[in-house]
């Protein structure tokens, strides 16, 4: 286990430390799991309740650990990010307002406001008039303050030479602390100055008052932005997105003017990825058929073969309820690959029935049973085939495992289905659409 607790000090481990860490109340705990482990989801449905009850008044989510889930959403700390983009000061209280609401979607889990809108901090203000008095600018004060609480490793950075090993140690200046333990001890800061005889206390030049403020200001293209944040837990992302969606359609009509709201995150790309992968699909198979009719010199045959991919797709859907599995990206090119050997083994069923009734004139009903029962082993030998490749990546085994394995599940149910179609279903279509004699030359009284 490795925690990180507050902000990183310096800007260079600030740049290479997570996003959702924006204040000095912030923490993260990275933790290793053990070689032989079970499900990571399980272990944070777990910690989620245990956290919750134990801290009931801390705040606790899950970001994307694995690299995976951190390029899918782009660098956000989160699945769903909820952006409102705008100026308006009314915007901190609809974000809370659409925070509250996600929290009750069915399956939102870890909902939360990026932004800290009201951090507690001190402000000093400097009495100028007494400051001049004695010599003291408000940016002596600033200086002063500067160095006393964070050090001179910014403002005046200054390091020591080890002559013997050679290596620079940087040397720092700054209060300890735990010696700032109070208002009072704040107000005890000296303000010195190089021209100076004695130093002041800060009490003497300033004024000290609590206030609330921003812990933090994000900007997306230049307009600052709040990020509504949310995952799915025991639900797929495409439900939870699509009522985090309604709530913002409602939202959208009751902004202040300037102010926009969008939905950014896995959940966007998931969206554009599902259409544009759907999208493929029946593109594909338009493809397909229309390569078929240029073959065949046929719109018929193409059609009686495109025939067995309500089976495949009825295998696809079947399987995914079965194994409890979501629609993913990876299911989706599975199901794309099912069209090709579905599509493959049925023309091997039509073009041999075909091939029967121009040699043997034979008429639709013998000629699709031959070529049932004479494809029924290269068929079966295909099919078998591509399933026992799948069945170890529908299995998940291993690390990762998990990405890949809808992908072979999907495989797996599309060509079980499948094949029985291409070799029950298939031959019963062609019975029935294939009753005249197809053309497959042209007659001698049309030469000329």
């Amino acid at each position: 286990m490795i925690d990180n607790l507050g902000l990183p000090a310096g800007g260079i481990n600030l740049a290479f430390s997570d996003a959702s860490l924006v204040t000095s109340a912030d923490g993260e705990i990275l933790i290793a799991l053990k070689p032989e482990h079970g499900s990571t989801t399980a272990y944070a449905e777990r910690l989620r309740a245990i956290l919750g009850k134990r801290f009931p008044d801390l705040s606790f989510f899950f970001a994307p650990a694995d690299i995976v889930s951190q390029i899918l959403n782009f660098g956000l700390a989160a699945p769903i990010d909820v952006q409102i983009v705008g100026r308006d000061a009314k915007n901190v209280g609809i974000a809370e307002d659409l925070a509250r609401r996600i929290a009750v979607v069915p399956g939102a889990a870890d909902v939360r406001l990026q932004q800290v809108p009201r951090y507690p901090e001190f402000d000093v203000d400097v009495d100028r008039w007494m400051a001049r008095q004695i010599g003291f600018t408000e940016a002596n004060v600033a200086q002063s303050l500067l160095v006393s609480l964070s050090g001179t490793a910014q403002a005046n950075p200054n390091y020591w030479l080890n002559v013997q090993t050679g290596v620079n140690y940087p040397v720092l200046v700054q209060t300890p602390q735990y010696r700032i333990d109070s208002v009072d001890a704040l107000a005890t800061t000296p303000i010195a100055l190089p021209n100076q005889p004695r130093p002041q206390f800060l009490a003497n030049l300033a004024s000290i008052r609590r206030n609330v403020a921003a812990g933090v200001i994000s900007h997306y293209n230049v307009q600052p932005v709040l990020d509504v944040l949310a995952a799915a837990d025991r639900a797929d992302l495409w439900s939870v997105s699509s009522a985090v969606q309604r709530i913002v359609d409602e939202i959208r009509p009751t902004l202040p003017r300037g102010t926009f709201i969008t939905i950014r995150g896995q959940a966007e790309t998931m969206r554009s990825s599902f259409t544009a992968l759907a999208g493929g699909m029946v593109l594909a198979v338009v493809l397909v058929y229309l390569l078929m009719v240029v073959n065949f010199q046929s719109w018929l045959d193409p059609f009686i073969i495109l025939m067995a991919l309500p089976g495949a797709m009825a295998g696809v859907l079947w399987m995914l309820f079965v194994t409890q599995t979501n629609i993913s990206i990876p299911a989706l090119m599975g199901a794309i690959m099912c069209v090709g050997v579905a599509t493959s083994n049925s023309i091997l069923v039509v073009q041999f029935a075909n091939e029967e009734r121009e040699e043997k004139k034979l008429d639709a009903h013998d000629a699709a049973l031959a070529a049932g029962t004479t494809r029924l082993r290269p068929v079966i030998m295909t099919a078998l085939a591509m399933i026992l490749g799948m069945l170890p990546m529908s299995l998940g085994l291993g690390e990762g495992g998990e990405q890949n394995a809808p992908l072979g599940r999907v495989v797996i149910g599309g060509l079980m289905f499948a094949t029985f179609a291409t070799l029950v279903f298939v031959p019963v279509v062609y019975s029935v659409l294939r009753r005249n004699q197809a053309v497959t030359e042209v007659p001698p009284e049309l030469r000329q």
